[in-house]
């Protein structure tokens, strides 16, 4: 299966061969030496309190910025899924710039690793999961799209464009932030006072931001919009990530 974005190629994703996925554009790797799934339940579900923060409620709200492979999206899918005190629905919100292709969704999908011990219940719902937004997928066109899995209780929102032109049209109040781009010497754009500040738009009182990244920059630009930022273990190799809370 194959998508394009109207006007444009899909973004290249270079599978290196221990299998993890690397981005000619931005000379670096898609995610985590400890791998995409251990990342995304480590650094971005944990990070924000998941899935103890949904329970409860009638509907929750993730807003992320750099989509990549979709893993954090599907892993919170795949939480929500499992979690039998889950919120009525769940809304996930993202901004990427370079889309790649459907059949690299589903081949990052496939690596996880089903033997991740973070949370062993989620690995195995992956591929399944990811063949549906395969679906969804073709046909992706630049600007906002929306669809519904799981009879409407799960909606994602993509928008694809530059992070600093598509957060302004976004409709979101963030219960939980994901800050994923490439790293901040990498792609800047993603991690500017411009881009951190419109995330901080959509974030309602209270809301949980995590991130793998520990950049002074970006612990700064946090503090200064309100977030009271808390540096914690990192995923291994990295030594630290960052975890905030927005109390403006």
């Amino acid at each position: 299966m194959s998508s394009a974005v109207a006007g444009s190629e899909n973004e290249a994703v270079v599978w290196m061969p221990d299998g993890s996925p690397h981005s000619p554009r931005f000379s670096d790797r898609y995610h985590s030496r400890s791998g995409g799934l251990a990342q995304a339940n480590f650094v971005f579900l944990a990070g924000t309190g998941l899935p103890t923060a949904w329970r409860g409620r009638d509907r929750f709200s993730v807003l992320e910025t750099g989509f990549g492979l979709g893993l954090n999206f599907l892993s919170t899918w795949a939480a929500w899924n499992a979690d039998p005190q889950r919120c009525e629905s769940l809304r996930f919100v993202s901004v990427e710039a370079y889309p790649v292709d459907a059949t690299d969704l589903v081949r990052s999908a496939c690596n996880a690793d089903p033997e991740d011990q973070s949370m062993p219940s989620i690995a195995a719902r992956l591929p399944v999961l990811a063949e549906q937004l395969a679906q969804a997928w073709r046909g992706l066109s630049a600007g906002i799209q929306h669809w519904d899995f799981a009879g409407g209780r799960v909606q994602l929102t993509l928008a694809v464009g530059e992070v600093r032109a598509m957060l302004p049209g976004l409709d979101c109040q963030a219960d939980a932030v994901y800050l994923d781009g490439f790293s901040p010497a990498l792609n800047p754009e993603m991690w500017s006072a411009e881009a951190l500040h419109l995330v901080a738009q959509h974030c309602r009182a209270g809301a949980r931001l995590a991130t793998y990244t520990v950049a002074r920059s970006v612990r700064e630009r946090l503090q200064q919009l309100g977030f009271r930022v808390e540096k914690c273990p990192g995923l291994p190799p990295k030594r630290d990530r960052l975890q905030a809370v927005f109390g403006p």
